[in-house]
């Protein structure tokens, strides 16, 4: 029973919003496309856009090739579906999953900080940064790490008080991992927050996470950049 359940079901009807259009995106080109293009298509940042296209990769839903190139300069990176006839094949990264986050645990002696430190980077990385010049005031803030959010498989909901918001994280995309492994994947969720609101230097700060208030229902909590932590 315990590998069965392990095992990742079939990937098609489980796609999220954003790679459900990424793959839309790959199927209607007709050709191998790069992320720029993907990501104009679909309306994703540029790096969020190649997460989902390296999913679908991985999901055996497209491929990823060197463009033929006999031009100057250097060779993109180009992406196409594979037939929707043609077999994925079993996939157990819920599986992998579970076994990286257990060598986490047991490996190294503050989990959660490394776990909140490694969120942070990616959160970062995936986040639409602004312009030099750009001021994002305290809804643009929200409104971007809740961009982040939906991208990789949250249904973020409204987040109440403006001055204190509360954002609700319904579905959790990690929901059976971080059930057995809430140190390290809750604190990677929080690290990712925290990272992402830097990058767009927001006027909030991730301050704590409640795991599971409801079976499907997280809470973020955030405060304000310069109020002390609570």
């Amino acid at each position: 029973m315990l590998k069965q359940a392990l095992n990742d079901p079939d990937p098609a009807p489980v796609l999220g919003d954003s790679r459900g259009r990424v793959l839309e995106v790959l199927r209607a080109a007709g050709e191998p496309v790069a992320v720029q293009e993907v990501a104009q298509r679909s309306g994703l940042h540029r790096n969020t856009a190649r997460f989902h296209l390296d999913g679908l990769v991985d999901a055996g839903l497209a491929e990823r090739e060197t463009e033929d190139r006999r031009l100057p300069g250097r060779p993109r990176i180009v992406y196409s579906a594979v037939a929707s006839n043609v077999p994925a094949g079993q996939r157990s990264y819920r599986l992998l999953a579970e076994m990286l986050t257990s060598v986490v645990t047991e490996a190294l002696p503050e989990p959660a900080r490394a776990a909140v430190t490694a969120g942070e980077a990616w959160g970062r990385y995936l986040v639409d940064r602004p312009a030099p010049s750009q001021r994002v005031d305290a809804a643009e803030g929200v409104r971007r790490l809740s961009t982040v959010l939906a991208d990789l498989g949250f249904d973020p909901g409204e987040p109440g008080d403006p001055a204190n918001p509360v954002i609700p994280l319904r579905h959790c995309p990690f929901r059976e991992v971080a059930e057995e492994h809430r140190e390290v994947v809750c604190s990677l969720h929080l690290g990712l927050m925290r990272g992402a609101l830097a990058e767009t230097r927001a006027p909030w700060v991730a301050d704590r996470l409640e795991p599971f208030v409801q079976p499907s229902l997280c809470l973020a909590h955030l405060r304000p950049r310069s109020a002390p932590a609570g």
